[in-house]
């Protein structure tokens, strides 16, 4: 039973969209304590079919098991900085509570690889923490580093092997666009302050920049990679880090937000891992087809089908996807799929034995 496997590898699915409320929050168990990896909750969108009062009572219950899960945490990981994968210090649900204090904080790096409305929020999120030690964000505040930046899409093979068909020239101007977006975002990088790596404060408090950086706490071993496009490629939502787990003789991929994924490189990259348990974010179909085309969404399809020819035992399917009433009818033969293929496909509700809350709404 996919709860039992959880059980063996230490992992626990603290909060997700199934459960009706923004997050992808989970924990890995390290003896008697943990690391958790993003901890954040968003109230779902407007028009998600609940009342607005349910929809902030969920995601207070979503906070309340983050903050159950941060008594007993080490080490925490933020992969970005979207509220629904970190709070901030002084959010009114936490009533006071410094869920950081006396943590290894792992966040996306501040400085580059970042969008604006990211960046204002990284800034937003330490100044926050900083303050409840009695520090303000100048205090942390360097030269930025002198680097060269080439374009994020020489990294990429697979993207340009697809037939893009009748799509072919509308994608190959927004490429060009996202290009431009691209090198001017650097500019932000390289004229403005950055915030410093490796801050440390009282009570054990420590702030260190994540991309690239592993580690290993009493057994367990976890990578946090490189800098993913949230989304597709020159995503204008910026860039998330995934994070790979070895625990007890399994491998595990959290992807963040990687919408699918949607990139056919990152969909051979996890494949390539070989990994054992997939913690993966679905496509937004909720904003379908007005803000995610069918050229993407199709994408997204045959990406997670090449990810379970990797045949992994477990693929915890959740978030974005689960915003929408009417999800299980665009992935229906990703499901065939999965069940041809002897690979368990389910959200984090599931794995509870819980239907997703969107099923129980629509009566499915």
């Amino acid at each position: 039973m996919p709860h039992d496997l959880l059980h063996e590898t230490g992992l626990h699915l603290i909060w997700f969209d199934s459960m009706g409320a923004k997050s992808s929050c989970i924990a890995v168990e390290i003896n008697n304590q943990y690391i958790l990896i993003d901890p954040g909750a968003a109230a779902m969108q407007p028009s998600y079919p609940l009342p607005s009062e349910e929809k902030r009572l969920l995601r207070k219950k979503a906070v309340d098991r983050i903050r159950e899960y941060s008594i007993s945490s080490e080490i925490i990981i933020i992969t970005h900085y979207h509220y629904d994968h970190h709070i901030l210090p002084d959010d009114r649900d936490l009533s006071g509570e410094n869920i950081y204090g006396g943590k290894t904080i792992y966040i996306k790096n501040p400085n580059e690889y970042i969008n604006n409305s990211q960046w204002s929020r990284a800034r937003l999120f330490l100044e926050k923490l900083l303050s409840l030690y009695g520090y303000k964000l100048d205090d942390f505040l360097e030269k930025p580093m002198k680097r060269k930046y080439r374009d994020p899409l020489y990294d990429l093979r697979y993207i340009h092997n697809r037939d893009y068909g009748d799509y072919s020239r509308r994608r190959k101007e927004l490429l060009r666009k996202g290009r431009e977006w691209f090198f001017k975002l650097t500019d932000l990088w390289k004229n403005n302050p950055w915030i410093k790596d490796n801050i440390v404060l009282s009570n054990n408090t420590r702030i260190l920049w994540g991309e690239g950086r592993r580690f290993k706490k009493r057994g367990v071993e976890v990578n946090i990679w490189k800098p993913f496009f949230h989304g597709i490629e020159y995503d204008r939502t910026g860039w998330v880090t995934p994070v790979s787990i070895e625990t007890r003789g399994y491998r595990v991929i959290y992807s963040s937000d990687l919408m699918g994924p949607i990139i056919e490189d990152y969909a051979y990259i996890i494949a390539d891992y070989s990994p054992d348990i997939i913690i993966l974010d679905g496509p937004p179909t909720y904003l379908f087809p007005y803000m995610f085309n069918r050229i993407n969404l199709n994408r997204a399809i045959d990406n997670l089908k090449t990810i379970i020819d990797s045949r992994p035992i477990l693929i915890i399917y959740d978030h974005h996807l689960l915003r929408d009433i009417n999800w299980r009818k665009y992935l229906k033969n990703v499901f065939e799929y999965a069940a041809k293929n002897k690979v368990k496909l389910l959200t984090a509700s599931e794995v509870y034995g819980e239907k997703p809350l969107i099923d129980k709404i629509a009566g499915s």
